[in-house]
């Protein structure tokens, strides 16, 4: 390492997604308007899975961390996008940059270790219906919540500690936030060993997650054939095809963006995946697992009758 490139770096410069002037106020418009409907939707499954008895199963009460935990990982990106866009500005400051790179990837790792918990609850309901009741306690749930939290903070702290204890050469982020894969092209030391890290925890967590939820849904794929019901086969599939539909956004986007595709086309795709699985997979969460679902309908409907009724 040549030290005399060394530089103290008290802000980096992201050079964002390059568009047009006209490209950017409408990518800005979309980006606003996605983000005040992913807050909402998700913050409505909070308030009624809360306010709603019928709702306090354990599918809810997963349900609703992950809204919470899709309001805080679009919240961590997009709001400082749509300030830049307006702006003009490209800078974020030294530990603002660490505090936005460490909630993205804290809460994006605790997503995939929730859906793995998912995918067991709904196994647990569909392959195993009399012991359901009994295993899956308020307690164990709880548990399995506060699990997906500690992993995800674990998998996490190492990760970006080491990655800002880097030297630095200059502090030009080829993306529009602070990921680390940009950030330590930024490095001027060795960085062999937070890749072999990155890759090791990236491939242990959303491969072994992933390993996980394949399994659940193979067994409960499994029993649902076994179904001698039509109208019953295709109300558990129906439900199981939710699941699993959120399960191939948010897995594909990062495989797609782990394997890294080329970068010849002037706008690198990585960027636009990642941008989407900022605000795509978040916003779309709420539809495909609670507004199309007939039991949160009829809450959400007694939710608001019951805000009518204390307004008068």
């Amino acid at each position: 390492m040549d030290r005399r490139n060394v530089t103290l770096v008290t802000e980096f410069i992201l050079l964002g997604i390059p568009l047009s002037y006209p490209l950017q106020i409408l990518l800005c418009v979309v980006l606003s308007v996605c983000y005040v409907i992913t807050v909402v939707g998700n913050a409505t499954i909070i308030v009624v899975s809360l306010t709603d008895a019928q709702l306090h199963t354990p599918m809810y009460f997963f349900l609703s961390n992950l809204a919470l935990l899709d309001i805080c990982f679009t919240s961590a990106i997009v709001p400082k996008v749509i300030y830049n866009l307006v702006t003009g500005s490209k800078t974020i400051t030294f530990h603002g940059c660490l505090a936005q790179s460490y909630v993205y990837f804290l809460f994006g790792t605790t997503e995939f270790l929730l859906l793995a918990m998912m995918s067991f609850d709904r196994y647990m309901a569909i392959c195993h219906p009399l012991r359901y009741g009994v295993i899956m306690k308020p307690k164990l749930c709880l548990k399995l919540i506060l699990s997906s939290w500690i992993g995800g903070f674990l998998d996490t702290i190492t990760q970006t500690i080491l990655t800002f204890r880097l030297p630095f050469c200059g502090n030009v982020i080829d993306h529009y936030f602070c990921d680390v894969a940009p950030l330590v092209k930024l490095a001027c030391g060795d960085t062999y060993l937070i890749g072999m890290l990155d890759l090791i925890l990236a491939s242990s967590l959303v491969l072994g997650s992933l390993f996980f939820s394949m399994v659940s849904y193979g067994c409960i794929i499994f029993a649902i054939t076994k179904i001698s019901s039509v109208v019953g086969r295709k109300k558990t599939f129906s439900t199981c095809a939710s699941h699993l539909t959120v399960v191939f956004i948010v897995y594909g986007s990062c495989i797609f963006m782990c394997i890294n595709p080329s970068k010849d086309s002037k706008i690198d795709s990585t960027k636009i995946v990642s941008l989407l699985n900022c605000i795509l997979t978040p916003l779309l969460n709420p539809f495909i697992y609670s507004f199309r679902n007939k039991t949160f309908k009829e809450a959400l409907k007694r939710t608001m009758n019951k805000k009518n009724y204390f307004s008068y």
